[in-house]
């Protein structure tokens, strides 16, 4: 294909250099501002979806609000026993 394209480019070699040129900048073009646009684009507004915080602060701005964070009810295990939220339910020793 690049073959085809070169040999049908006019005016010689410094045509042809020129030309590429020109055909690149159009490819990257195209890609930069239609296909994938840096800006508000719908990619960004569909798989980039960063304005979207999931992090709580309190009424005066300082911490979590009230409610986030570890839930105050006890995990109880199938023994009975109470369970760590964050402690892993397996050996990591092996």
């Amino acid at each position: 294909m690049y073959a085809w394209i070169w040999r049908h480019l006019p005016f010689g070699l410094p045509g042809k250099i020129i030309g590429s040129l020109v055909l690149i900048s159009a490819a990257v073009a195209t890609l930069w501002f239609w296909v994938f646009p840096a800006t508000s684009g719908w990619v960004e507004e569909v798989l980039l979806p960063f304005d979207e915080s999931t992090i709580e602060t309190g009424t005066d701005g300082t911490g979590p609000a009230p409610g986030v964070g570890p839930s105050p009810t006890p995990i109880i295990g199938p023994d009975g026993r109470h369970l760590d939220p964050y402690d892993i339910p397996y050996e990591t020793d092996e």
